[in-house]
């Protein structure tokens, strides 16, 4: 498989990093050969989250391995090392796979390797890697990215998503599956990062909108229109909707519906009533429009979110 580098550096987020060493360090198959040659890569000790690291190699043998992986990067803001940068730019030009993990994705899209692509990186970042790089389609949703030589996943536990693909791509199928036995999870998951985003009221009263959208979230089991949120507000549904878009980023209809996806996303964790049930509670009708409007925003059906999400007592729990 060639040499797998993995770039250290001040600054990173030692899950991804510590994450990507469990994973390729070595074969807990035996069906793999040859498994891949992982060295850490970097300009001397580290601090990488709370603990030191120190790189079996310099930035010289990442620019010449075969597959280079960036951790996440604590601070999106923070200009990446200039060294690293330049390390990836010439691995990716040596035609390198280069892989980011979470927030990685600023290092790759700083070295100009995702100018072109599609890409991703956690939900909380997408929105702030889009409006930096603009030559990067950035999707939100999906949990990694697979352009090739270029690949990116979403945040943390996606990060493990996308070594497991790599595996598979490298080594097929039995032994990605074999690899995720062992981390005790499932090979491959379902739906994006949208059945993982929250999206709260904003918490401050003093908008225009302070009493409206608390109405309006203690009422999404009944019919609501624009004008009835307008007649709420006081004002007319032109103003309301330049509110709307101002305090929430959405229009009205837009709000209410993600409010009552959300609503239905809390029944099925914490209840066990039926899916006609949760679209009534939820606004939404009946079951076929929830299952509709379900799939479409949270990029899985409601039977599979309850079965990810729902907590049922001592479930996963060994008691003696």
């Amino acid at each position: 498989m060639g040499t797998l580098a993995l770039a250290a550096t001040d600054g990173m987020l030692h899950f991804e990093f510590a994450m990507a060493c469990e994973v390729f360090t070595r074969d807990p198959t035996g069906l793999a050969d040859p498994w891949y040659d992982l060295v850490v890569c970097g300009s001397g000790p580290v601090r990488v989250g709370r603990f030191g690291v120190e790189p079996d190699d310099g930035w010289d043998r990442l620019a010449r391995a075969g597959t280079v992986i960036v951790p996440a990067m604590a601070d999106v803001d923070a200009e990446p090392p200039r060294e690293l940068l330049d390390a990836v730019r010439a691995a990716h030009e040596s035609g390198a796979r280069i892989v980011s993990l979470c927030t990685g994705a600023f290092v790759l899209a700083a070295a100009g390797v995702l100018d072109g692509l599609r890409a991703t990186t956690h939900w909380a970042h997408t929105e702030v890697l889009a409006a930096r790089y603009p030559r990067v389609t950035v999707d939100p949703d999906v949990l990694y990215v697979d352009n090739g030589r270029v690949l990116a996943s979403a945040g943390k536990a996606a990060a493990i998503d996308l070594c497991l693909h790599l595996i598979r791509r490298d080594h097929g199928s039995t032994v990605a599956n074999a690899v995720a036995r062992r981390l005790v999870m499932p090979p491959h998951r379902a739906g994006g990062q949208a059945q993982f985003v929250t999206t709260p009221v904003p918490e401050r009263d003093d908008h225009p909108l302070g009493d409206v959208l608390p109405w309006a979230m203690r009422r999404l089991d009944q019919p609501l229109t624009v004008e009835d949120l307008a007649r709420r507000a006081n004002m007319s549904s032109r103003n309301l909707a330049r509110h709307f878009k101002a305090v929430t980023g959405a229009t009205p209809l837009q709000w209410l519906s993600t409010q009552r996806i959300r609503r239905a996303q809390e029944l099925l964790e914490n209840t066990g009533d039926s899916i006609d049930a949760i679209a009534g509670a939820a606004g939404l009708g009946t079951a076929t429009t929830l299952r509709r409007h379900f799939q479409r925003t949270v990029g899985v059906p409601p039977d599979t979110y309850r079965r990810t999400f729902r907590s049922a007592p001592g479930a996963g729990i060994a008691t003696s």
